[in-house]
């Protein structure tokens, strides 16, 4: 029951680390970003089983955390007010063409960041644009001035 009690507490870290790390940050993962996160399975592996190498453990371990993703995912689903804290809101982050400071500078993108989504959604420039959303995956939505 070690493991499953090492599982719970590992879950939470994870799940607290992966909100308090931004939705821009897990949205977009370059090469280096893939090797952090193997890296960090390992650790989490040996802070998990520490030195529990059995078919059993390694099966409690996942199955302790897959059931808490399951419980998560589900509670996300159930319960309509539990959605803000467990995925977040969505954020404007341009209005009528121009940026919302506070909103930027809370998700950490620069106008390049904007500018570069926006034409990978075919619009060339900001004030073309009527509202850009972060959504809570981390992508942003772009609502164009003729479409509003």
């Amino acid at each position: 029951m070690d493991i499953v009690g090492r599982g719970v507490v590992v879950f939470l870290f994870l799940y607290l680390l992966m909100r308090m790390m931004g939705r821009r940050e897990l949205s977009s993962l370059e090469p280096f970003d893939l090797i952090l996160l193997i890296i960090l399975g390992d650790a989490v592996q040996q802070g998990l089983t520490q030195d529990d190498y059995s078919l059993t453990g390694a099966i409690l371990a996942v199955g302790t955390i897959g059931a808490l993703q399951i419980a998560t995912s589900y509670a996300n689903f159930k319960f309509p007010r539990l959605r803000t804290f467990l995925d977040g809101e969505p954020i404007v982050v341009v209005q009528d063409g121009k940026p919302v400071e506070k909103n930027v500078k809370r998700e950490r993108l620069t106008i390049d960041d904007l500018a570069e989504a926006a034409r990978r959604e075919g619009i060339p420039k900001l004030d073309d644009v009527a509202w850009a959303v972060m959504e809570t995956s981390g992508q942003i939505s772009f609502i164009k001035k003729s479409d509003a």
